[in-house]
Formats: structure tokens, sequence, C-alpha cells
């Protein structure tokens, strides 16, 4: 029986990714991506994230120098993407040599240049350094950091050189030079890198009796405060039940992205969990905004998000924008990703939707409408045990099978 019914829903849930992604969705706002932004060239010394580059919000930690006689020499592999020109000034294919995320993204950066400049090409002016011409705890010594230029020198192409390094993934990116734009990954075995879309045990969300309950304490059945989704509604609060969980690991310690908002809001949860954001002005409600969801490790601040507080005597307040005032990353203990029946939820007083990895929110409730079916049927998942839920790790294959790697967020690949 269990296998029937995973069959019948991972073929629906096949059908509706490939059919689904025209747009039909859960509700105005809901469904829509990011709209199309002008990119913006970098400021000569400027780099995005704005921390610095060792830290967890960016590349993270230095690891160590990696030789050619080392263990960890495994990591580099070798690039010979026609794509890009490599100079290699010391004539030993040092240049060429970097981590496969580095691989990853320089390429499609090279890809992105050969759009944006029709007959021009990537240079690489420096890779992975074995000869130590680098400052201490460089990341070129571990393969990580590239610094680049375009292949006719043309420096004024350098600042939108380095927001098409952005665009393609790089965890930081400098405007470091006149002469060139440096850019680094993280880590292969980065914890960060491999977190996955949830809240840490500390989170709070509002019941109906107006009362706060800590992630760690919520469980199936439980109504909490979330938006609503209907086609012709304005997103107004309502109490939704939680289903099940999505991830459920009460013990893990991951890092957080911690978005502060002018309204005193702090909400804690992974890089790769969807929320809702809008351009400003902030001083709007909900019902007048026209949103979209992005990932926790795209916000920044002077973007608008969600909010809603509560007045004296327990009543919500309605859904407002509030402008983030700051991003940071902490560790925390408890991975917990609840899903209600209407796929949002508020969460520290900002609302966020119940999703992650597909940056569209309207698919991703849509792909999960068969779950939610089967839990109206048999009533809420009370007995789930830790980690991640069988129905997400299936959708997750099928949405890599079926989607471009474009709809999923950078890091999705190491989930």
């Amino acid at each position: 029986m269990r296998l029937a019914t995973v069959v019948t829903f991972l073929t629906g849930c096949a059908l509706i990714l490939s059919s689904g992604s025209g747009g039909c969705g859960p509700g105005r706002g809901y469904g829509k991506r990011r709209p199309p932004t002008k990119l913006i060239p970098l400021a000569y010394k400027q780099f995005i994230p704005n921390v610095a580059e060792k830290t967890l919000g960016a590349s993270g930690r230095y690891e160590g120098k990696i030789t050619r006689n080392s263990e960890r020499f495994k990591e580099l592999t070798p690039n010979y993407s026609p794509d890009i020109i490599f100079k290699d000034e010391e004539n030993t294919g040092a240049d060429r040599m970097m981590t496969q995320r580095c691989k990853d993204k320089l390429n499609s950066l090279a890809i992105a240049v050969r759009n944006v400049w029709p007959g021009l090409r990537l240079r690489v002016t420096e890779g992975w350094d074995e000869d130590g011409h680098h400052s201490e705890e460089s990341l070129h010594y571990e393969g990580r950091a590239v610094d680049i230029t375009t292949s006719d020198r043309d420096r004024n192409k350098y600042g939108m050189l380095a927001r098409l390094a952005v665009e393609a993934g790089f965890d930081w990116v400098y405007y470091e030079s006149k002469a060139h734009i440096h850019c680094s990954v993280k880590s292969e075995n980065s914890v960060a890198a491999k977190t996955g879309g949830c809240f840490p045990a500390t989170a709070w969300v509002t019941l109906e009796d107006g009362g706060h309950r800590l992630m760690r304490d919520l469980r199936p059945g439980d109504r909490v405060l979330a938006s609503t989704s209907g086609k012709h509604d304005d997103g107004g609060l309502l109490y939704s039940p939680v289903l099940t969980f999505l991830h459920r690991d009460p013990t893990t310690r991951k890092h957080f992205y911690i978005i502060s908002t002018e309204s005193g809001a702090q909400l804690s949860l992974t890089a790769v969990h969807l929320l809702f954001a809008s351009d400003g002005p902030c001083n709007r409600t909900r019902a007048s905004a026209d949103l979209w969801t992005i990932f926790a490790s795209e916000v920044q601040p002077g973007m608008c998000v969600v909010t809603s507080g509560q007045q004296p005597g327990g009543s919500v307040e309605p859904l407002r924008l509030s402008r983030v005032v700051g991003v940071r990353v902490w560790e925390g203990r408890g991975l917990f990703a609840p899903l209600t029946e209407h796929g949002t939820l508020v969460v520290n007083g900002v609302l966020t939707s119940c999703y992650a990895l597909l940056e569209d929110h309207s698919l991703a409730h849509w792909a999960f409408g068969p779950l939610r079916t089967l839990l109206r049927w048999t009533g809420p998942d009370r007995h789930q045990a830790s980690g991640l839920h069988w129905y997400s790790q299936a959708l997750h294959w099928v949405g890599t099978q079926l989607l471009d790697s474009t709809h999923f967020h950078p890091w999705a690949g190491q989930i």
C-alpha cells in the first residue's frame, strides 16, 4: 500500500514539476520569482557579501595549504575549459588547479562573459598558488580563489565582470585591484555549504491562543500563525495546522543566517530557506506590496521583508513590510522545517515559506500538494522520526532530473 502510494504521488509530482513551472500557483504574489534586475557593476574596492572573506557568511575559514605532495592535493581538479584563458606564468599548470566548487563557478562565469561580451573570454591571472606568492592563509593556497580579468584586459569592464562573478555563484567577490577581480568559494567540506533549509530549535512561532512555542516543542497538529495563499486573497493572516516536518533533527549543529529588521524582528534560518521580500519603500502593508521569494543567503540590508508583531493583549498586527538592517551568520543547534497546510508560517515575527532549495515558492507549494493531501486524509504525522522526510528526498531527486539547475540554490547540489 505504501509503495503504491509513493509511486502514485511521485508520478504526480513529476507531472506537476514538468508542467507546473509555467506559473500556476497558490496565490497572488507568492508564485513570483524575483523580477529581473539590472546588473550593477561593483565599485572599486567593493566586495560582496559585505563581510570578511574568511568568515562563515562568505568563503569560510582557511583550512591549510595544499601542496602537490599532500593528501589534500586530490581535492583539486584541473580546469581545461576552452572558454577560459589561463595565464600560467609559472608554466606548471598550477593556475588550472582548483576545487570542484571553484571550477563550477568559474565555468559558469566564463559562459556569462561570452554572452555579455561576444568574442571575449574570461582570463585567469592567478589560481592555485604552490609557491608562496600570496599573503599568509590566502585561499589561493587551497585552490579556492582566482584572480580574473577579461581577455581584452579592458579595465572599464572589470566592475561588470565582478557583478557577473557574484551572479555566477562565487561565495565572495572583491574588486580588489585596478588590474583584476578576486573571487573565492567555500571549501568542499564547509558545514555552511551543506546546510539544508530549516530553523533552529530556539526559533518560535505564534499559536492560536496568542502564545509562543519554540520549534523544538512544536508538534504536528499545532495551529500556527501563517498567511493565506488563495488565488483571490491579499495574503491575510490565519492559523494553519502543522502537518509534518520536512526536516527534523533536534541535536545537529548548523550555521544560520540571522536577519534583523527595522521593526525589531530577528529571524534565524539556513541559507537555502525561502522568505518573502519586496522592493522599497518599506513603509507599506503586505496587501500593497508586490512580493517575491528569496533565499536567506541572498538577503541584503535595505531589502524589505514581511513582518507581523503583537499588540498589547496578544492580538496580532497585520502583515507589514520592514527594512532589513543587518545580516550575520551564527552556529545554532537543531534543524526544524515544519510544513503547514498553507505552505507559510510566521517565525520570530517574520513571514517565511515552508520550503527551501527551489527558488519558486509557488512551484514548491504545488509540488508538495500530494503530501498535504495525504496528510489531510490520514491526519498530521505525529510519529515522525528524526531526519529528512522521505517525500522531501524523493521530490528533490525528481526536481533535479526535470528542472534546470538555475531553479535551485547554488548549494542545492551539496545538500
